[in-house]
């Protein structure tokens, strides 16, 4: 096999990699028997137009080698910063009060950041997880593919000077352990659990025996869930996904168009490549920097994609101390000693001087003990009661292994089994479809068990509250036979098994925004699961409701083709504007003098916003005018108006994907939020009909780049999410969106599949890389690049590069 690898490099450019000076750094943890690998792995590397590097290998090992050194090669700085969190120092290098990027977690500072991370490393909870047998721990496969990455990654950085400002000649650039890598795959594992919690699980402090009262009150504790959950999907985090089976397409063939939003900065930022094993493994698609497996993608028979789903993949016990010792707790009556976790990190002091810090984390047979979900729902632990955070995933460490089952199974029917074999997706959904025409949308993750009967039997009055509301589930803790019971197809205790998830197969089309499973597909709703699963018979988001006319109405239409779902990527429809821009244009029309009051309570003339807004296109296109000065309107009239207000037709579950509608301008709050959209536009001296991507924009390499789509609030399918500055002219960065899309298809022939993508921040974030920038510019102009997955594609590249990799 060797053999064949090098001769599947003829014809193109080999180039043996060179040993460089080995950069200083730290010595490895060896104290604990991490070692960085090294085995004498290798690897070929083709790269295709835009960087985008297939990876080529004789097994695992070789093949997760070549990925740690192509990730390396792309984003070393980034990378290297993500393994200080996980290692737990970024208190050490970067000082204890900065906030981390919440890449890995959502601490709010590097102490806290890094107390949960070295609490989890210090319970060597990965290590015991990675010695877990197959199917309940991970694979052989997966972990060859880790001890190969780290080689890889090692490989690199022993063999390459960095030369990237952001970390260059940094001590904390240091080699890493196949523990490491596996240490950030747990990461993302229970971003949506204890990760989501860290704060309230490192602030956690009982109090005293005669401590009195119980903290502060949340007068409406089910609005204060809601109101977290509801923050956590608004940060921009999200997806949209929708795969049409044969019955809607030209070739009776199926397609599928991802379009996750996901981070443009940090170690969430997605990695394009193609891996391949001859014979046994050929998956082209993005990876989670530092992620060995492709989590979005397609082979030659199936394609797929994933939104965050609306489970909730946690739970609270609430406990009641024992009588004058609140560090104890009673189940069933008998007084249970919680566990004291004593935390050190190192802290580097504004002098440069390191200190230790020394904190304690409380766990209890549920989990850890917590303060509260965020500054919503506090929950004070007191002599009376104190609450602890149940997540399933964080006792387990299947997520590589569900990614390499997808990126093996050849069918909707593989991807069911493959989920139902590795049940290792903490916090999303599966969209996919394949070459002999089928559609899936499924919620398989791993969820609380926490049934119906549970709830009835076993919530406390703040989870009567909170469940109905946001899914959050309470339970009473002081009760054994509260604890979750076993699916008997689950491979852990406490979670639901594959048989419970909510599933639609073959339906024309199957798309998901972000809501829950009820409307993948609006003629046939899905029902009867669990509301920890997620809501039945709500209102829709803007983005759900357009995203299900526009596939309903392509599915319709019926032959539909890849070129069909490039047109949808970037049609730029905003939902919102369809509904509400005419109304604002006529009630703006009729304001006594042209003049609004705005929420300063300034006078502000807006007559000249009024036909600016009847004549916008009603698209977030680069060039679209009006754009703008709506955008700016709808941020504010959500601030100025209550949401149960601002339609005059209310939501009806019989027509959810049409209510409501028909703005309520004879709410003052609207005069107020379009004299603030032309207050703001005016003072950053920006024409009121102003191209969206004058002032929609990022910079790299000193260009502007106009960028296009907008944000959750304007239903866009393309989202973007930009922070307003405009002293720097309007949105002058984006922080998350639209990130690697592809629309695929499959035509049967000797090279069987169609593939267009992206991935809108482009390959690498080194400022220097000929590839910093590239897609960003194509994703400007609304265009992809051609899918190179065939042997003969990738060897016609005009700008083909062929890398032999290897350990030295």
């Amino acid at each position: 096999m060797r053999h064949s690898l090098r001769a599947l490099a003829v014809g193109g450019l080999v180039l043996l990699t060179g040993a460089g000076a080995l950069p200083a750094v730290a010595a490895p943890d060896a104290a604990r028997g991490e070692r960085p690998s090294a085995d004498g792995l290798s690897a070929v590397i083709r790269y295709t137009e835009y960087g985008v590097p297939h990876i080529l290998a004789d097994d695992y090992a070789d093949l997760g080698f070549g990925d740690g050194w192509a990730q390396a090669a792309d984003a070393v700085c980034t990378l290297a910063d993500g393994f200080v969190t996980v290692r737990g120092e970024r208190a050490r290098y970067f000082g204890p009060d900065a906030a981390p990027d919440r890449s890995f977690s959502e601490a709010s500072t590097n102490l806290s950041s890094d107390l949960f991370f070295r609490g989890v490393r210090d319970a060597r909870t990965v290590e015991k997880l990675l010695d877990r047998p197959a199917p309940e721990g991970p694979s052989r496969q997966a972990k060859e593919l880790m001890r190969g990455w780290a080689a890889g990654y090692n490989a690199w950085l022993r063999q390459h000077k960095v030369t990237d400002p952001a970390c260059r000649g940094k001590g904390w650039v240091r080699p890493v352990t196949a523990t490491d890598v596996a240490r950030r795959g747990y990461a993302l594992t229970v971003l949506g659990g204890q990760g989501a919690l860290a704060d309230a699980i490192t602030e956690a402090r009982p109090p005293a025996a005669r401590t009195v009262g119980g903290g502060k009150a949340v007068a409406d504790p089910a609005a204060a869930a809601r109101a977290y959950f509801a923050a956590r999907h608004d940060t921009g985090m999200g997806s949209n996904a929708v795969a049409f089976s044969g019955a809607a397409t030209a070739n009776r063939r199926g397609l599928l168009l991802g379009n996750p939003h996901y981070p443009w900065h940090g170690n969430r930022r997605f990695w394009q490549s193609q891996q391949t094993i001859p014979g046994e493994l050929n998956v082209s698609g993005a990876s989670l920097l530092g992620s060995p497996t492709v989590q979005i993608g397609h082979n030659a028979s199936m394609a797929w994609s994933h939104t965050v789903a609306t489970g909730v993949p946690m739970n609270l016990y609430e406990l009641k101390p024992a009588p004058g010792d609140p560090r104890s707790y009673l189940v069933d009556g008998r007084p249970e000693r919680m566990t004291e976790r004593k935390v050190t990190v190192a802290v580097r002091g504004a002098d440069g001087r390191l200190a230790n810090v020394t904190r304690s984390q409380w766990w209890t047979r549920y989990g850890p003990v917590v303060t509260g979900l965020g500054d919503d729902l506090p929950l004070p632990w007191t002599p009376g009661s104190a609450y602890a955070l149940a997540d399933p995933n964080a006792a387990q460490f299947r997520f590589f292994d569900s990614s390499l089952g997808l990126s093996k199974a050849r069918d909707v029917r593989g991807v069911r089994e493959a989920l139902r074999r590795t049940q290792g997706l903490p916090w999303v959904n599966t969209v996919a479809a394949d070459s002999a025409g089928h559609s899936l949308y499924t919620q398989s993750q791993v969820l609380p068990r926490v049934t119906d009967e549970v709830q009835r039997s076993c919530a406390t009055a703040l989870g009567r509250r909170t469940y109905p509301e946001s899914g959050l589930a309470v339970l009473d803790g002081s009760r054994g036979a509260c604890a979750l019971g076993r699916d008997r197809d689950a491979l852990q205790p406490g979670v639901f098994g594959p048989s419970a998830m909510p599933t639609l197969v073959d339906a024309p089309y199957a798309e998901n925004s972000n809501d829950s499973a009820w409307l993948a597909n609006a003629d046939r709703p899905l029902t009867g699961y669990p509301r920890i699963f997620g809501d039945i018979g709500t209102e829709r988001s803007f983005r759900t409701r357009g995203g299900v006319e526009d596939v309903a109405a392509m599915a319709k239409r019926g032959r539909l083709t890849v070129a069909d779902l490039e047109r949808q990527q970037f049609a730029g429809r905003a939902p919102t504007g369809d509904l509400a821009a005419a109304d604002a244009a006529a009630a703006c029309a009729k304001l006594p003098g042209g003049r609004a009051t705005g929420p300063d309570g300034r006078p502000v003339d807006v007559s000249g916003a009024c036909g600016v807004l009847a004549r916008w296109d009603r698209r977030l296109t680069t060039g679209s005018r009006g754009a703008l000065l709506f955008d700016r309107f709808v941020r504010a009239l959500v601030r100025e108006v209550p949401a149960d207000r601002l339609w005059r037709v209310p939501f009806d579950p019989a027509k959810p994907v049409t209510t409501p509608n028909t703005l309520n301008t004879a709410e003052p709050g609207v005069a107020r939020a379009l004299a603030a959209a032309v207050h703001d536009l005016r003072s950053a001296g920006i024409a009121l009909d102003a191209p969206l991507g004058e002032h929609q924009f990022v910079v790299r390499k000193g260009k502007r780049i106009p960028v296009p789509g907008g944000t959750e609030a304007l239903g866009a399918w393309n989202k973007v999410e930009s922070r307003w500055d405009g002293s720097r002219g309007g949105y002058p960065e984006v922080s998350m969106g639209t990130s690697y899309v592809q629309a695929v298809g499959f035509d049967g022939g000797s090279c069987p599949v169609t593939a267009r993508t992206l991935l809108t921040y482009s390959q690498s974030d080194d400022p220097a890389s000929a590839h910093s920038s590239d897609q960003t510019e194509l994703f400007s102009k609304g265009r992809m690049i051609r899918g190179r997955f065939c042997e003969r594609d990738i060897l016609a590249s005009p700008g083909l590069r062929v890398v032999r990799v290897a350990q030295r």
